[in-house]
């Protein structure tokens, strides 16, 4: 009996479960706040400040990492 599992599905658990945390941690925070950038104000929850984050560190990870990935590519 086989009970080794692939690291691709590790992977898959592993980004699941930080995803789950990152939900949680952005629906308990929902009071709000004043995020000041540049020369503006904003006053919003921090929900959305906390998912405005994340969303724009995934996105600044899946560049470099296809970057990373694109130069891999065409070395071969």
């Amino acid at each position: 009996m086989n009970l080794a599992v692939p690291v691709a599905r590790w992977k898959i658990i592993i980004a699941a479960l930080l995803l789950a945390a990152a939900i949680v941690v952005v629906l308990q925070n929902t009071e709000e706040v004043d995020a000041k950038i540049l020369f503006v104000t904003l006053t919003m929850p921090r929900s959305v400040l906390l998912g405005a984050t994340f969303l724009s560190g995934a996105c600044a990870g899946l560049l470099v990492a296809s970057r990373f990935l694109g130069k891999k590519a065409s070395a071969k």
